[in-house]
């Protein structure tokens, strides 16, 4: 007995120093390019899923949309054991909430929900937007296939609950298609709010908005480059938090900038293949996602998506013009683009589920000394817990000591005023939380 405890352990502190686990790998083998086209290719032939579009057609219109997504989480449920629960969650709109509403209507958002087995009211969310637009966002009867803008999020979702409802996580992990995304982002902020209300306990989410396009409109063609957009820091942080950024640094280390980082890392480790790009901005110049009424309430939450649009694809009427063929339709999608994007984000709510939670409280001290102190709340669940630096210049965190099961670390020989740190709790696992950035100092 006692050698396979010494085993275990050290098992465990080899995972915590950042060996790879092989059902992340297949994970990623089990993501299907052809199931993803054919999902894109039944949402096109909604014609159109604009929000405010036929709710009552069997075959047209978004209300015959969302209800078809529900059927495909059931299905996928009905094959675990029943292990998704599936739902609307919905809100009422009306004309005066917006300039983008032509008429009062419920904004219907699809909710799949894997409960975990440890942390069940913890949860990482992976969103697509239900809804599609013509070039006026207020025509709701045009055309509006809306292949690669969102139909290939939506579709990358769907796919991500096939290959993880496979498997049993600690922490819960929801997968939910978003409406109204185009006239205001009103199913994001309902979901939010919703969440907000019942407690949830929200570990970020992840926003897909176009995963399937790889040729941009400035004739760059990339099927390895993607883009992760996060806010630097909260905007609901305190005044109090703001004096402690301007003294101690953090202008880039929010928890949302934290999670950009947690897949940058995870996607290094497990498809170098893959460029991810890191973003230091909430969303794309002047433009906004679903991720963003999450980040509106203190929640992390970041964009994925291609990183070569193409406009000429985006928010247009199908139609030639000079040449030009526009709109947004299933021949522009990159199917297998699409699934190494809908890998990226399986691996990651694989990894964040199979996590003990992060650190609470982590306090750091050293001024004038060569050396740096820290103390962190102790977290269930955690087996032990690793230090991380970077240079303040840098965007990723390239340093790290796993340091045990241990709620207090003397850094030796670092010097604290050239660096920025954090603290991840690892689990028996090896899978870790996200990093921490320190939230208290030490005198």
């Amino acid at each position: 007995m006692k050698k396979i405890c010494l085993l275990l352990f050290v098992s465990t502190v080899a995972l915590g120093y950042g060996q790879t686990d092989s059902r992340i790998y297949d994970i990623i083998e089990s993501v299907s390019a052809e199931r993803i086209k054919n999902d894109v290719k039944i949402l096109t032939e909604f014609g159109t899923r604009n929000t405010f579009s036929d709710t009552i057609s069997k075959t047209r219109g978004i209300g015959a949309a969302r209800r078809w997504i529900k059927s495909e989480f059931e299905n996928i449920s009905k094959t675990c054991n029943s292990c998704l629960n599936v739902f609307y969650q919905k809100d009422f709109v009306t004309t005066d909430m917006g300039s983008r509403i032509p008429k009062d209507a419920w904004v219907v958002n699809v909710v799949a929900v894997q409960k975990g087995t440890k942390y069940p009211n913890r949860y990482i969310i992976m969103s697509g937007d239900i809804d599609s637009r013509a070039s006026d966002t207020m025509d709701f009867t045009t055309d509006a296939p809306g292949a690669n803008d969102n139909a290939s999020g939506m579709a990358g979702t769907i796919e991500a609950a096939r290959v993880l409802s496979k498997y049993k996580f600690e922490n819960s992990i929801i997968y939910v298609g978003l409406s109204g995304e185009e006239q205001g982002l009103f199913g994001g902020g309902g979901l939010a709010k919703y969440a907000k209300e019942k407690g949830w306990d929200i570990i970020g989410i992840l926003n897909n908005d176009m995963i399937g396009n790889i040729t941009g409109v400035d004739g760059v063609i990339s099927n390895r480059d993607f883009r992760i957009f996060s806010e630097p820091v909260p905007a609901t942080e305190t005044e109090k938090e703001r004096q402690m950024r301007r003294f101690y640094g953090g202008e880039v280390d929010g928890i949302s900038r934290q999670l950009a980082r947690y897949v940058h890392k995870t996607v290094k480790t497990y498809m170098p293949e893959m460029n991810p790009m890191m973003i230091y901005r909430l969303d794309r110049f002047g433009r906004g996602g679903h991720h963003r009424p999450f980040n509106d309430l203190g929640f992390a939450g970041i964009r994925i998506m291609e990183a070569h649009e193409n406009y000429t694809q985006q928010h247009q009427d199908i139609r030639t013009e000079n040449g030009i063929n526009y709109g947004d339709t299933f021949e522009h999608v990159n199917f297998d683009y699409a699934k190494k994007l809908t890998a990226v984000n399986a691996i990651n709510l694989a990894s964040l589920a199979w996590a003990p939670p992060a650190p609470r409280e982590v306090k750091i001290g050293g001024i004038v000394e060569p050396s740096v102190k820290f103390e962190w709340s102790k977290v269930d669940g955690a087996k032990g817990y690793k230090i991380y630096w970077r240079d303040t210049t840098s965007p990723t965190w390239d340093h790290s000591r796993y340091v045990g099961d241990v709620t207090e670390f003397l850094l030796e020989g670092i010097v604290i005023d050239n660096f920025f740190f954090g603290i991840s709790s690892v689990g028996a696992n090896g899978f870790e939380s996200p990093v921490v950035f320190p939230n208290g100092i030490m005198r």
